[in-house]
């Protein structure tokens, strides 16, 4: 129920903008909520005598322990030299003139969520415009996260631009080449895409998600949803000051 609430309210502010909002150039990235539980929480499924707290040296995983407080929290470390945490990974899809949240979804967190709900919300973008008889090719910017030969080539068969920042350090290379870098509209996502960051800082910081309060998927994505919203109804006023 609160789920089918926030959808609409997202759905509502969204339409307030729409008539202003880019329909072919977005950016997608995704971020780490922090559940409501401790680190000590984190303990063997199978009830074995772990020490809460005392984890040097001690190996830990998602598929051997979890949170007694939140089961569905997952411990993840969102970049090399971060510390892990329990929580859940925020995923946004931004149109690129005004920055605007156009989808956001949460997910669980694990190495591969970010792509994979960056290609579902690509996706129902896509179908959307469709839908609307548009096949004017959408283009997406995104970090060296999603620079991987399978997410570039299903972003290329949906018709979409993968203006993916280029990994040079990844095994095998960048999946990127001279064939999409070299069109100005490529650096133009690139400027682009520092936009989203400020959107997940004001969920973060005025929204209040850099912690979530709440616990288990359900909740959380909830939450998190009518964030999204709350972040585009407070873009809303500076869009139609703009306008006039």
């Amino acid at each position: 129920m609160n789920q089918e609430v926030a959808q609409e309210f997202f759905g509502r502010v969204l339409a307030q903008a729409k008539p202003h909002l880019s329909d072919e150039h977005f950016t997608v990235d995704g971020t780490l909520i922090e559940a409501w539980a401790s680190q000590k929480s984190f303990q063997k499924k199978d009830g074995g005598d772990d020490q809460p707290g005392q984890f040097r040296g001690e190996k830990r995983s998602n598929d051997t322990h979890e949170s007694k407080t939140d089961p569905e929290a997952r411990l993840y470390r969102k970049g090399n030299g971060q510390e892990a945490k329990l929580g859940y990974l925020g995923h946004v899809l931004m149109e690129n003139r005004h920055g605007f949240i156009v989808n956001a979804i949460l997910t669980q967190a694990d190495g591969t969520a970010e792509r994979d709900a960056a290609l579902l919300m690509l996706y129902q973008q896509w179908r959307s415009r469709r839908q609307r008889g548009c096949r004017v090719p959408m283009s997406v910017g995104a970090d060296k996260a999603y620079d991987t030969r399978d997410f570039v080539e299903t972003v290329r068969e949906m018709d979409c631009r993968p203006h993916v920042a280029q990994n040079v350090n990844r095994s095998g290379g960048s999946a990127i080449d001279g064939r999409t870098t070299r069109h100005g509209s490529y650096q133009v996502s690139q400027r682009k895409r520092p936009l989203i960051e400020k959107a997940f800082g004001w969920m973060k910081q005025t929204g209040g998600i850099r912690k979530t309060k709440l616990r288990g998927l359900a909740k959380v994505a909830w939450q998190f949803l009518m964030t999204a919203a709350a972040f585009n109804l407070w873009r809303l006023p500076k869009l139609q000051t703009a306008e006039v």
